[in-house]
């Protein structure tokens, strides 16, 4: 993780206009996105899906967008999801979820009201079930925590795989891990991507690290299925300690990151999940993955300088 002051600078960048109509009209090479992201077409988002199933990885899919206030692109959002399912099912890659579907609910309407993101969420979910595959819904900063884990519990009563996603640097996560990890309840556990205060949040990557070995050792103490989402070398040995012990889990990384670890962990026989966006809104997930690693930030600025 990079130390916390160029992070907050990084994440604060992730959710400012000005920055990002700069960094989006920079003369960046598309190799720079295409690290990150499988491309801007459902057909990008089926052919990176094809090529990551054939090498014995299941994936999970976003369709880039978030914060959304008009009711037009929410409901676009949306269309995009039921197309993307459609697609997938066309290519027989949603046979027992082998790809599913990640949603944030502000990019199907949270932002203007709960009662629209559930209304959208619930329409893919039944979409997904069609394709015989699942969703997950993503998690966004703290203060969309508790209205998320209600959309959540809501779509569980007629979609119970709908997965939900918990963040281990928010002081309170331990105990929603407790509480959901019941049976049936699939759960992404992460580190935490967005800039919190520190009254709820975290702040030193050490801290990080411990809320997260203790979140994980409740869902995998659990009945639900733990999916364990983190690149940590260190974390990954300690969930395979804690697998030979428990049930079924499964790793998720993100595409574009330690690739070949992933087909390593996939060929020893572990459920592997890679988390693929795809979309021309590229920008705030990009700066994310910056303020994660000092690798990805050396990257981006070696592919800027290389174009300047």
């Amino acid at each position: 993780m990079l130390s916390s002051p160029l992070r907050s600078v990084i994440l604060a960048a992730s959710r400012n206009a000005r920055v990002e109509r700069l960094v989006a009209g920079a003369p960046l090479s598309r190799s720079v996105v295409s690290r990150f992201v499988a491309g801007e077409t459902v057909e990008d988002a089926v052919r990176a899906s094809r090529d990551l199933t054939a090498k014995g990885l299941s994936v999970s899919l976003d369709h880039l967008g978030e914060d959304t206030t008009d009711a037009g692109q929410a409901d676009a959002t949306v269309k995009a999801y039921l197309l993307l399912l459609d697609r997938l099912r066309e290519a027989g890659l949603t046979g027992d979820g082998r790809v599913e579907v990640s949603v944030k609910l502000s990019a199907v309407g949270q932002t203007i009201s709960d009662d629209l993101a559930l209304e959208g969420a619930r329409t893919i979910c039944e979409a997904a079930a069609a394709a015989g595959t699942t969703v997950t819904l993503d998690m966004e900063d703290h203060s969309t925590t508790d209205r998320t884990l209600a959309t959540l519990a809501t779509l569980r009563q007629t979609h119970p795989q709908t997965g939900a996603v918990l963040q281990a640097y928010l002081h309170r996560t331990l105990d929603d891990c407790r509480a959901l990890a019941t049976p049936g309840s699939r759960v992404r556990l992460c580190k935490g991507a967005y800039r919190e205060p520190a009254d709820v949040a975290f702040q030193d990557a050490d801290d990080v690290d411990a809320a997260y070995v203790r979140c994980m050792a409740v869902l995998m103490a659990g009945e639900g299925y733990p999916m364990l989402a983190t690149h940590d070398p260190a974390l990954v040995e300690r969930a395979l300690g804690l697998g030979r012990e428990t049930g079924s889990y499964e790793f998720q990384m993100l595409y574009g990151i330690r690739p070949l670890e992933q087909e390593r962990l996939a060929a020893q026989g572990h459920v592997v999940r890679t988390y693929v966006p795809y979309g021309d809104q590229w920008y705030g997930y990009l700066m994310r993955r910056l303020a994660e690693r000092p690798a990805n930030l050396v990257f981006f600025l070696r592919a800027l300088a290389s174009r300047s």
